[in-house]
């Protein structure tokens, strides 16, 4: 469809800023080799967006970027409501973003435009559904920025490409017009100023090459013979926790943990724990799936694991996001945990304000995802830094395209150990075509992840290589 653009903001006051010209949308299904245990739900098969993004300079001159999420419904909107229902509606919201994305009058780096995209056009549209959805029906917060991913993330590698460069190479005073004092303010009361500085002062230099990859030890995962009920997939990959660490060659494991039966927690932990240490696995940390609603419930499992298992509880690296979603609303304080062990922040991280609220209550980390646009990731990321916390990046179970922002994000910024990548054990099938190209992106061998092949401009995806078939897209805008 073309659109009509106004122009009311023409001012460019760098060669290399853009706009958005077009954009094209697709729906990829895919199904996963077993299921995937979100809190109360269970994730058996996914859709991803992929969007095809082109930009335009000054001079005229064009490129197109690439960007693709998992719509994980049942990790962004937890909800009664059923499942294909908050999916049509996120695919909804996603076809009506693209439209607006290329209606939107914006110039200027794929910061500052994601930037001014997310407070002119996606929270304006997200509050107009609160207020016009039934009841329970409107899209959370969470939802609307992986909707708004999809698009963010294809406008970084556009750019890039227009510039010939990597999008970690184009985020200093040399492409951006605006520095981080335009986005980014102190925590009350304090002397630090973001004046003058940049994304690039915060990135690491050089990246890394590889990472340690973290595997994700399911509610439903088995890790023992006797959890085997006889209906595990024999697709020549690992089944028993044991055979993956051995088969992959892992060292650290993230435990998927209930939070609302401490003794089942503890157990898990001892359980996972044991075979962990056994088969050389050094690294844990807990996941209480966003369920606690007391310190006290974290604070319980880790002391009891300190006594009875100090090499388990030794073994665990940091704590992530025990406690409910909606920060503002809870506002616990959760320095008893954090006193602990470190606490890192995932979903109620959805932006750096709320990031500077979960350390004035007690939180020392952030867990960064692309799916909540890379915009914000690399905001909150500036932020934590600046402010002495402590950074992971961590997984929505990405295939495809989707596995390669997320671990560049992890290799070009400060981790404390790696990144969480798990596609592999839900999916593996799903990046067979990607994997020809990417063949260290998809697989982990001596327990990590190899990046060398994404040298190349944007995010080195090289899709041309790539031969993987698109449905119709779902929908095409393109300005006139």
């Amino acid at each position: 469809m073309s659109l009509k653009r106004s122009t009311t903001d023409t001012h460019s006051t760098r060669p290399t800023d853009v706009r958005v010209v077009a954009v094209e949308l697709y729906y990829l299904p895919v199904e996963t080799r077993v299921p995937l245990k979100f809190g109360s739900e269970t994730l058996t098969s996914v859709v991803c967006a992929r969007a095809q993004v082109t930009v335009e300079d000054a001079r005229g001159q064009r490129a197109i970027g690439w960007g693709e999420t998992p719509l994980s419904v049942q990790w962004v909107w937890p909800s009664s409501l059923s499942y294909q229902q908050r999916l049509a509606t996120i695919q909804r919201f996603c076809q009506r973003l693209a439209e607006q994305l290329v209606e939107h009058d914006a110039v200027g780096h794929p910061l500052e435009l994601g930037h001014r995209f997310q407070q002119e056009v996606l929270e304006p549209e997200l509050a107009s559904e609160q207020q016009t959805a039934p009841p329970g029906a409107a899209i959370p917060l969470l939802a609307g920025l992986l909707c708004c991913s999809v698009f963010d993330v294809a406008v970084y590698d556009a750019y890039a490409k227009l510039c010939d460069a990597s999008v970690w190479d184009v985020l200093g005073s040399a492409h951006l017009s605006s520095d981080l004092g335009c986005f980014l303010t102190a925590a009350e009361g304090e002397q630090l100023s973001f004046s003058g500085r940049y994304p690039a002062d915060f990135l690491k230099k050089p990246a890394d090459q590889s990472l340690t990859a973290w595997h994700l030890v399911g509610g439903l995962d088995p890790v023992v013979p006797s959890d085997l009920i006889g209906n595990e997939p024999d697709d020549g990959y690992p089944v028993l926790l044991s055979e993956w660490i051995d088969h992959d060659g892992l060292q650290a494991l993230k435990v998927k943990l209930r939070g609302n039966d401490a003794d089942w927690d503890y157990r898990r932990l001892i359980q996972v724990g044991q075979v962990a240490l056994t088969h050389g696995a050094t690294s844990l940390t807990a996941d209480f799936n966003c369920t606690v609603t007391d310190p006290q419930y974290v604070v319980e499992v880790l002391d009891r694991l300190e006594r009875d298992e100090p090499a388990i509880h030794e073994a665990i690296l940091y704590i992530e996001q025990p406690f409910p979603y909606d920060l503002e609303r809870y506002q616990l304080d959760v320095r008893p945990v954090s006193q602990r062990k470190l606490l890192l922040m995932d979903e109620s991280a959805h932006n750096w304000q709320l990031i500077r609220l979960g350390r004035s209550l007690g939180w020392t980390g952030v867990a960064l995802k692309t799916c909540k646009t890379l915009t914000g990731a690399l905001l909150s990321l500036c932020w934590a830094r600046a402010h002495d916390m402590r950074l992971m990046v961590q997984d929505l179970t990405n295939p495809m395209l989707a596995q390669i922002p997320h671990l560049q994000l992890a290799a070009n910024c400060h981790t404390l150990l790696g990144v969480e990548t798990n596609a592999m054990q839900f999916y593996p099938a799903a990046s067979e075509i990607e994997a020809q190209v990417h063949p260290g992106i998809y697989c982990r061998q001596n327990g990590r992840v190899d990046l060398s092949t994404t040298n190349g401009t944007g995010f080195g995806y090289r899709v041309d290589e790539i031969a993987r078939p698109l449905p119709d897209p779902a929908c095409c805008f393109e300005s006139v």
